[in-house]
């Protein structure tokens, strides 16, 4: 991906936080489309509601102080409550400042200043070591990446030997077995594969919000950010009836030679 490419996604993207940090609409609208799965501190732009989170505390298995890493973390509400409950460190990575702005203003409502800290980057390019992270979450964020295998290719790169990393994904529902060859591609052993049976509804609900409240959003967010929520509504709601919403538990493999 170009710096051209990569600028226009991220001024896409800062105008999509700014518009909707200055709007009560848009929460409240998530919080009636998930009723009472929606965890108010976390405040997601994202799928991500309670039994996700209990999937994502569960299965990431990190002990006190280890470092997670929220790659697109948005305003930092998922990576956030993790670092909480688990009494880890966090590093949450996002294209837009302005996400990682809002974030790090977060940040003092959930854990001690220097046990989060936000930076701007991208999935395929995170500017960090080989091997830095003990965990890793990735909430709606990979389907948005405009390459993919070069992201998961990242991902696996910054994960420790033994490490997980969990990842929301959407696939269309068929009768064929499912193939996840870019994640094994990347170099994960995929761990666990759990179903979200709730959320291609949960998305028709709030789909289905965003356009009776269409004078409410194009007030509070301004026209150009409106249309656009009211353009993914329209394009998505036909086709949530063949969606499969998944939640992948990734890991990448231990080193054979390290010390047990």
């Amino acid at each position: 991906m170009n710096t051209a490419q990569n600028e226009q996604l991220r001024d896409g993207y800062d105008a999509f936080h700014r518009a909707r940090a200055r709007s009560t609409c848009v929460a409240r609208l998530y919080a009636e489309a998930m009723g009472d799965a929606y965890p108010v501190e976390v405040a997601p732009h994202s799928s991500c509601d309670w039994p996700l989170l209990g999937t994502l505390a569960s299965q990431l298995r990190l002990n006190p102080g280890e470092l997670l890493v929220d790659a697109g973390c948005g305003t930092g509400g998922v990576g956030l409550w993790l670092a909480r409950s688990l009494s880890a460190s966090l590093l949450g990575i996002d294209i837009s400042p302005v996400a990682v702005d809002l974030a790090d203003a977060r940040r003092a409502a959930f854990v001690a200043p220097e046990r989060a800290t936000f930076r701007v980057a991208t999935l395929a390019a995170t500017g960090l070591p080989d091997a830095h992270a003990h965990g890793l979450v990735c909430i709606d964020a990979l389907g948005n990446a405009p390459d993919r295998t070069a992201a998961l290719g990242e991902l696996h790169r910054i994960l420790r030997p033994g490490g997980r990393a969990i990842i929301t994904r959407a696939v269309r529902r068929t009768p064929h077995p499912l193939v996840l060859d870019q994640e094994e591609a990347a170099g994960f052993a995929v761990e666990h594969i759990g179903e979200r049976p709730g959320e291609p509804a949960m998305w028709a609900r709030l789909y289905r919000l965003w356009i009776a409240h269409e004078a409410d959003l194009r007030r509070e967010l301004g026209n150009d950010q409106a249309q656009n929520m009211l353009n993914e509504a329209n394009r998505m709601l036909p086709r949530l009836a063949g969606r499969r919403s998944l939640v992948l538990t990734l890991r990448r493999q231990p080193d054979p030679t390290a010390p047990q």
